[in-house]
């Protein structure tokens, strides 16, 4: 199972990640949004914010989250570690339920451009 540390580090990346990226993936990151992310298995909650690319303000919580976040993430933590880590593609893991994603309408458009 991974640590805390490891799903830290995990959004650090991912963090990283979009804010090096270019064209439509670039776009599709610039939205200024809250976002958590609930994993299951630590029940723990990593909330934050999307902006300009990057991940932001991210501070951890025990449980669910308090509040509905524009954009919410469930999985485990051993599945972001994977897919941050390029071992486990979102659209596989989504589509076998092992993730799920909640956010409004045209978000999920724009999102699709990183999945």
């Amino acid at each position: 199972m991974a640590t805390i540390d490891e799903c830290r580090e995990a959004l650090e990346q991912l963090s990283r990640n979009l804010s090096g990226s270019t064209g439509d993936v670039r776009k599709a990151a610039a939205l200024d949004r809250s976002l958590t992310c609930h994993l299951t298995d630590l029940d723990l909650t990593f909330a934050g914010r999307l902006r300009d690319g990057r991940i932001t303000d991210v501070v951890e919580t025990p449980g669910v989250p308090a509040e509905k976040a524009e954009i919410r993430l469930t999985m485990t933590g051993d599945d972001l570690v994977a897919m941050v880590g390029g071992h486990l593609h979102f659209a596989s893991a989504w589509a076998a339920g092992r993730v799920r994603l909640e956010a409004g309408f045209r978000d999920l458009l724009r999102l699709r451009t990183l999945l």
